[in-house]
């Protein structure tokens, strides 16, 4: 049976007074120049969805969940102006699928202390795959906004106070934009509950040097017992973000090497003068006798000290000139 057989034949489990409760929040509401472009209706229909999902499904025993498709053909059935538009509705899904994916999305690489580990989350749809918390960005919105707005419902963390507009790695994938703004130093004891039911089913740190560089990298079925393919949606940005975390690693290195050199070196410092002074003080005592050069500013110590009671015998001296 084609999808458009199944748009026409989708049976109406969903109650209508849950259906008409969640259309008049995203759909009835709606300007009426925005509901003749089908593509922003299936935005709306989306976060029906959701909110479906969110809030029904779980709490009410006559509501089950169901795919984005089903939730749409009702959508369409029960809506008298969308329902001439029934026999295209898998065409119009596909259309907007597309669309989707030229849509910019922003999110953010969460470190934690020491860049050792990274938090990626589990989508309830994709129980298989771990990701970055992300999400696509609004008509007109910033994109650290949006990146602060999607980690925020995803995790229930606020990254705003460590967010740097100037931080991020991108890419484009599938012909769509993803930015992921790096933030730093987030400690592993940090608690993150996800705002969102029914899309978040886990957030979990991961060791960086775990995660694999290419389909193929078996690390982390060896370190983990997990697929590689679990982490395709981040692939494309472990390789850069091995360099961040590594290079920042060697800078701390480095600075804590330097200090440690600095500390031997106060040290050693310290020690040699005392050990000036202390040969400073028995000089002063020794010395009774300065040689002097021509320049008269560069004063020479001598401290011979079979020099110090050396005396001319005058009697003697006398006696030899007198014989000469």
């Amino acid at each position: 049976m084609s999808d458009e057989e199944k748009s026409r034949t989708v049976k109406h489990s969903i109650p209508f007074d849950v259906l008409d409760d969640v259309l008049t929040r995203f759909i009835i509401l709606v300007p009426e120049a925005a509901k003749e472009n089908l593509i922003r209706i299936c935005f709306q229909i989306e976060l029906a969805h959701w909110f479906y999902l969110d809030f029904y499904v779980g709490n009410d025993d006559r509501c089950k969940s169901c795919s984005i498709f089903e939730f749409s053909a009702h959508v369409f059935q029960h809506i008298p102006s969308l329902k001439s538009e029934v026999p295209r509705l898998a065409h119009i899904l596909q259309e907007w699928k597309e669309y989707k994916q030229s849509v910019p999305t922003y999110g953010a690489i969460i470190l934690s202390e020491g860049l050792s580990h990274v938090l990626l989350v589990q989508s309830y749809w994709a129980r298989t795959s771990w990701g970055f918390p992300k999400g696509k960005v609004n008509e007109d919105e910033d994109p650290a906004h949006c990146a602060v707005r999607e980690v925020l419902e995803e995790t229930g963390f606020d990254i705003s106070p460590y967010l740097k507009p100037d931080e991020y790695l991108e890419s484009v994938i599938n012909d769509q934009v993803v930015r992921l703004y790096i933030i730093k130093n987030i400690p592993q004891s940090t608690e993150f509950k996800p705002r969102t039911r029914c899309e978040i089913k886990a957030c979990n740190w991961f060791a960086v040097h775990d995660l694999p560089i290419s389909k193929k990298d078996a690390t982390p079925k060896m370190k983990m017992g997990v697929s590689p393919n679990s982490f395709f949606m981040v692939l494309p940005f472990i390789k850069r973000l091995k360099q961040i975390c590594s290079s920042q690693a060697s800078v701390r290195r480095h600075r804590q090497k330097t200090m440690s050199l600095n500390e031997n070196d106060t040290t050693s410092k310290s020690k040699n003068k005392g050990d000036e002074q202390k040969f400073k003080k028995r000089d002063k005592k020794q010395s009774k006798r300065q040689l002097f050069t021509e320049d008269d500013d560069y004063v020479v110590e001598f401290n011979a000290p079979s020099w110090l009671n050396f005396k001319f015998n005058m009697t003697e001296i006398i006696n030899c000139l007198d014989n000469v």
